[in-house]
């Protein structure tokens, strides 16, 4: 069985971080699972961890009035969820649901926040790979409502 340490040094995320960087940021890890079904976070909700999906699928939600529930992303093994934790006020902005039976490392978000502190370094590293992350998400979110409602003068 490998440890967080080697679970999070295997993922692309963290592609590039000394071994001791990845090693200080496991001790705020820890393995979890979702069924399929369960809601893996819920949004306005507190941003108490980000997740590196090992194996499953995960949607990511957003509720418009009198449409219901919009999948605006599914994510899977291989990818990370969940950047709220890292910016104030650390609420989650959208839902995200167990679509398969799902397994991630679980980081704790209040660790992570004083490990950043304390490593000034760091703390800039897994920033600028969390604004790489947020760019793409941004134009995959808005490639997806172009496809939804068109791209037409309004």
């Amino acid at each position: 069985m490998k440890s967080i340490a080697d679970l999070l040094a295997d993922h692309e995320f963290f592609a590039g971080l000394e071994p001791a960087d990845v090693e200080f940021l496991s001790g705020c890890g820890q393995n979890v699972r979702f069924p399929a079904g369960a809601t893996v976070f819920s949004e306005a909700d507190p941003a108490e961890h980000f997740y590196v999906l090992r194996e499953g699928k995960v949607a990511l939600e957003v509720h418009v009035p009198d449409a219901g529930a919009i999948v605006i992303a599914t994510l899977g093994a291989g990818e990370v969820l969940g950047a709220s934790w890292l910016f104030p006020p650390f609420r989650w902005q959208f839902d995200a649901l167990a679509v398969t039976d799902t397994a991630a490392v679980a980081l704790d978000a209040a660790c992570l926040r004083q490990k950043c502190d304390a490593d000034p370094r760091l703390g800039y590293a897994l920033v600028q790979r969390f604004a790489a992350l947020l760019v793409e998400r941004l134009q995959a979110t808005r490639l997806r409502l172009v496809d939804l409602y068109g791209g037409g003068e309004p």
